[in-house]
């Protein structure tokens, strides 16, 4: 038997607790450990002392007393330099830059270093066993056994000790890493900490000192109202932050975030933007400057999926500038900018008329696929005016305001049958689609804001004034009916033919009659019909078990306005009746109008008020409610904003002073309008 080969480092035997371990745990000594460490130390210092041994290196080293001296170039004066002047020539005798072979060869000698180091640490690393112990291979089975071979007998020999210490080192390593991640991430969390609480002290929120008054009624009854409206709201809004904080919508049975299709597939706060305002007008403070630093630090609109155009401005930019009108903040201004800067692309067509539909990422615009051969629908792109004017106003560029008053011109110049405005139009084409109109879907924001486009301008904008008077006089005449019992509404229009039932969402002209009326030589006949129309919605929400009005109601026979359909039975938490009777409530003080308003506020905390918020309901004619599980954003931004609204002073948001966009986001009358 061949003798073993005895190794050049003498092993010990270990002992624990008293007891020598197996053959196989031997390894070095602390002591003999240390020695080999010394041995690559002096290796590394041998290597580095070879920068002052050898005379070429020598002579190429520069010792430099400031760290910005390492980047600056010496000087090499060469030989021949007549008078006097002291040159720079880059070339030596060669031709070769003199400069730029020194940084070679420094560059080199500083790459042998690195390699020289490293495998010091890599043998370090390795453990003394790969090291110390000459003639021993390790392959990748004897390292798992922890056990070497020599490489003339084959006998196996005990390496465990150091892949022991090896994991020791490994694990300190691993350990010194997590300590570090911890620190970086804990310092990372204080900075944006700090940050955030700099933006808000930068953001010139300023509750006490607003501008804004209170609008505390006088009587107490009209306080608790408003004060209960204000609870509702907070309920509404605590459910929303606490289950669904940064989602579109809350399910408030569900305890979870709902996101509509308009919205495409992206979460971005929609609740949070729309609902930013009512806080504010309210003076929920702590509730509104958690909304801001949401808006300063986490809304960012990224959507890779297509967009509602008129969804994304009505809600979103409409609830950042009136943010922006309220506060003076910037940062609303720069967000509502950055948001319609990605709209811009849907006005990419023949006619200017924007499409409904815009992909924010491609910059592609479409229109939906139902909309009379791919027409778009003046609903959505007739609703576009109020918060683009405003913002070219507010940054002082004109391409928003051009957009939308190109638009305005290509209605205005084409031929409308009997007067009327159709509900699509083709923009490649330039032509009406499907003969329909309507106060409802897909009409009824359009009339809004050529009305609120004129009272916008100061009263200027004559075009806009013209053009609602000419379109509201059409509707009277072809659209205006009267039920058998009296009751007085807008019916649809279809082809010549009068469709005799009116939308929730029609309940709004109530109020924009009245409003208009104070605009008009027949202001006494538009104020009474903007009543009439809103005692008619208000007799649909009446004639139902819930006292909650259905999504639509028709006058057929002995029924007048009454849902006759399934589908429309439903109540989806919508604002505008209520919005009618506040605006009616400003315009003539009738005390009617507080008093339906409250009775609208009692069947929405009855019906609709759920563990966490609010929900709408599937059948207002049912006593014992169904709730569809969603809290819309438009319930805080409209319906309790008209509410609250309803039961303060006139003197918060003056009707002649502030246009409330078809989302209830208020903007300023400009006072430096231009046409």
């Amino acid at each position: 038997m061949a003798s073993r080969q005895q190794p050049l480092l003498p092993l010990s035997q270990r002992y624990v607790n008293g007891v020598p371990v197996p053959e196989k745990r031997f390894s070095l000594r602390t002591s003999e450990r240390y020695f080999v460490y010394l041995i690559v130390l002096v290796f590394i210092s041998l290597c580095y002392s070879a920068l002052f041994l050898l005379p070429e290196l020598r002579t190429r080293t520069t010792y430099v007393d400031a760290p910005e001296k390492m980047f600056q170039h010496s000087i090499d004066l060469p030989g021949g330099n007549k008078g006097g002047v002291v040159g720079h020539n880059p070339l030596d005798k060669t031709g070769e830059d003199i400069h730029g072979s020194e940084d070679k060869r420094k560059f080199r000698l500083q790459l042998q270093l690195d390699e020289t180091l490293q495998r010091a640490k890599n043998a370090l690393n390795d453990g003394v066993a790969q090291i110390g112990l000459p003639g021993v291979a390790l392959n990748d089975q004897n390292k798992k056994d922890g056990v070497g071979e020599d490489a003339k007998s084959g006998e196996k020999l005990p390496v465990g000790g150091a892949k022991e210490d090896q994991k020791d080192v490994k694990k300190e390593v691993d350990e010194d890493k997590q300590k570090f991640l911890e620190k970086q991430k804990e310092d990372e969390a204080k900075r944006r900490e700090e940050q955030k609480q700099a933006d808000l002290k930068k953001a010139g929120v300023n509750f006490e000192g607003s501008n804004l008054p209170d609008g505390e009624p006088d009587d107490e009854e009209t306080r608790k109202r408003r004060n209960a409206v204000r609870e509702m709201m907070l309920h509404a809004w605590n459910g929303y932050e606490k289950y669904a904080w940064g989602a579109n919508e809350l399910k408030p049975i569900s305890h979870m975030g709902h996101s509509a299709s308009i919205f495409g597939r992206s979460s971005v706060g929609a609740t949070i933007i729309d609902g930013m305002d009512t806080l504010y007008i309210m003076g929920l403070k702590d509730k509104f400057l958690k909304a801001r630093t949401y808006v300063a630090h986490d809304f960012h609109f990224t959507a890779t999926t297509d967009l509602s155009v008129f969804e994304v401005n009505i809600r979103f930019i409409g609830g950042l500038l009136s943010a922006y009108a309220l506060t003076g903040d910037e940062i609303f201004k720069e967000k509502a900018k950055e948001i319609a800067d990605k709209l811009l692309p849907a006005f990419n067509t023949p006619t200017g008329i924007p499409y409904g539909l815009v992909n924010i990422k491609s910059g592609s615009g479409r229109n939906w696929g139902w909309a009379s051969g791919g027409s778009s629908i003046i609903a959505e792109f007739g609703s576009l005016h109020l918060e683009f004017v405003y913002l070219s106003e507010i940054t002082g560029n004109p391409v928003y305001s051009q957009k939308v008053n190109k638009v305005r011109e290509v209605l205005d110049s084409m031929s409308k049958p009997d007067g009327l405005y159709p509900n699509y139009l083709n923009p490649k084409t330039g032509k009406w689609g499907q003969q329909h109109v309507s106060l409802g879907a897909l009409g009824d924001s359009f009339y809004e804001y050529l009305l609120k486009s004129y009272i916008q301008s100061g009263k200027k904008d004559e075009k806009a004034k013209k053009m609602y008077f000419d379109a509201i006089a059409a509707i009277e005449r072809k659209m205006k009916q009267t039920s058998p019992g009296g009751r007085t509404f807008i019916g649809e229009w279809r082809a010549n033919r009068v469709e005799k039932k009116m939308d929730h969402l029609s309940c709004f002209s109530g109020g924009m009659f009245g409003l208009g009326a104070q605009y008009s030589d027949r202001k006494d006949h538009y104020l009474e019909l903007g009543g009439q129309i809103t005692e008619t919605c208000h007799q649909a929400y009446d004639n139902t078990a819930t006292k909650l009005g259905p999504e639509a109601f028709r006058f057929e026979g002995r029924s007048e306005a009454v849902a006759m359909r399934q589908n429309e039975k439903y109540y989806i938490l919508r604002p505008e009746t209520i919005e009618s009777y506040f605006v009616m409530w400003r315009l003539t003080h009738e005390q009617k109008y507080r008093e339906w308003g409250w009775e609208a506020a009692e069947a929405l905390n009855k019906h609709c008020r759920v563990d966490s918020g609010f929900s709408g309901i599937r059948d207002v004619y049912a006593t014992k409610v169904s709730h569809d599980d969603v809290q819309q954003s438009f319930f805080l931004a409209e319906t309790l904003k008209y509410l609250y609204l309803l039961f303060s002073n006139d003197d918060l948001l003056p009707l002649d002073q502030w246009v409330l966009n078809t989302e209830a986001h208020p903007l300023p009358v400009l006072k430096s309008w231009k046409p």
